[in-house]
């Protein structure tokens, strides 16, 4: 489930590293999946991840981090924003949300 601030958007993640190709599965029981081709070596899935995440929220690479789970499938990324309404409308129209769902 996104969680918003006054400065950023939190938004559980599951990645799957080694994956055939990089991109956004979609969102399940609140969690966002998300694939990438990087190993979970040196933070390279998760370097894999900030990456993915910045071209398909149109932010800047700078303004993710990731806030927990750093070492694991499971993680919390933080998308820091003026608007921070504007990268959870932008994953609002980018997967099916049911109604009701927050």
């Amino acid at each position: 489930m996104l969680t918003t601030t006054t400065t950023a958007v939190r938004i559980p993640i599951r990645v799957v590293p080694r994956s055939s190709r990089n991109r956004v599965v979609g969102l399940r029981g609140g969690v966002l999946r998300i694939q990438v081709t990087a190993a979970p070596v040196e933070g390279a899935a998760n370097r894999a991840v900030v990456e993915l995440l910045s071209d398909w929220l149109g932010v800047a690479r700078s303004s993710i981090a990731v806030v927990r789970g750093h070492a694991a499938r499971d993680k919390l990324i933080e998308v820091a924003s003026a608007d921070p309404e504007a990268p959870a409308r932008a994953i609002a129209t980018r997967v099916d949300i049911p109604e009701g769902a927050d």
